[in-house]
């Protein structure tokens, strides 16, 4: 790796990774390495670019070693710049804030017809925060921190040894940097405290709130296993994402046992087991699950033992969503009480 020396890796294969994705950039555009800690990668194929950062665990984690951004565009005909973070940061490194200060004075964004930024936590924040370069870009960002300054985001005790960085510099508040882009979509749990605090402070009238009550506190990870992460970026790099079309892709979490799961042990925290029992039954249906059959035969039992049996419900993936809405909704009337 002739220019990429200066990044700080020490793990084979991490270094593998990186040699491969430098062997792509330099097939289909570029590969940059933006001083030690971060690197970028371009390859250049249709009208439609989407920017994505992730750091290089994340990308070792996917399958081929390849990032999500690549993997999306490739199968879209599209254009891809994935800014790697070979460990996890938000990015807060000068090497970076110039390598976007270039595509700024380059007019770079300017060359695609739509732009659509994407990535979570860390990234989701460098997202945010990067998209100024490129006006009337999309922004899909899952459970970002708006800030690390204490002045501003003190009660988030996650991250205290981070604080350090500088938030307070170019490129640092993410909420005021997305003011310039196009539609911008927050994904997170409101049940995850500082999730929802951080997804609060990008709050404007430009901004959609997709609160995803139960999928937990990476976003990104659940919404990939349920096979609507991509869907969701296609369709954002296609203009047409939309909090309906969301919410319809989202109804996969009624067939995502963690999410079911969460669902019926918050019902059993609320003594609600008769809606337990429908919501396992019915899960146990979509799913196949034998672990969500045996629970529902166990509540079943229980409660007849008890003189309050379940109603029976004809075997159709309409009764299964029926439980999971009532189910659902009384998870919500209880945290709205």
């Amino acid at each position: 790796m002739a220019e990429n020396h200066a990044l700080d890796v020490v793990d084979q294969d991490d270094l593998d990774t990186l040699e491969a994705l430098e062997a792509l950039g330099e097939e289909q555009g570029y590969f940059e390495s933006l001083g030690p800690r971060h690197a970028a990668v371009f390859a250049e194929d249709g009208p439609v670019l989407i920017v994505t950062f992730e750091s290089l665990a994340a990308i070792r984690a996917r399958p081929g070693h390849r990032p999500l951004g690549l993997d999306i565009a490739e199968a879209k005909g599209w254009s891809c710049l994935c800014l790697i973070a070979v460990r996890e940061g938000w990015y807060r490194d000068p090497a970076v804030y110039g390598f976007f200060d270039r595509q700024a004075d380059d007019a770079f964004f300017e060359d695609f017809d739509r732009v659509v930024f994407w990535g979570a936590g860390r990234g989701g924040y460098a997202a945010g925060a990067f998209s100024v370069t490129a006006p009337g870009a999309t922004v899909v960002m899952a459970a970002p921190q708006a800030t690390l300054d204490p002045r501003v985001a003190g009660w988030d005790e996650r991250f205290r040894g981070e604080r350090r960085q500088a938030f307070t510099d170019r490129y640092g508040f993410a909420p005021e940097m997305v003011e310039g882009a196009g539609p911008v979509f927050v994904l997170y749990d409101p049940r995850e405290r500082e999730d929802a605090m951080h997804a609060a402070l990008f709050a404007r009238n430009f901004t959609t709130l997709l609160p995803c009550r139960g999928i937990g506190p990476d976003p990104a990870a659940a919404l990939a296993e349920m096979e609507v992460l991509g869907p969701v970026l296609v369709a954002a790099g296609e203009g047409r994402l939309t909090p309906a079309l969301f919410w319809r892709l989202y109804r996969a979490r009624r067939r995502y046992m963690p999410y079911l799961r969460r669902l019926g042990q918050r019902l059993e925290t609320d003594r609600r087991m008769r809606l337990v029992g429908l919501l396992y039954r019915a899960a146990f249906r979509t799913t196949g699950s034998r672990r969500f059959r045996r629970w529902s035969q166990q509540i079943a039992e229980d409660l007849a033992d008890r003189g309050q049996p379940l109603p029976d419900v004809p075997d159709s993936v309409t009764a299964s969503d029926a439980a999971a809405d009532a189910a659902e909704d009384a998870g919500t009337a209880r945290q709205a009480g």
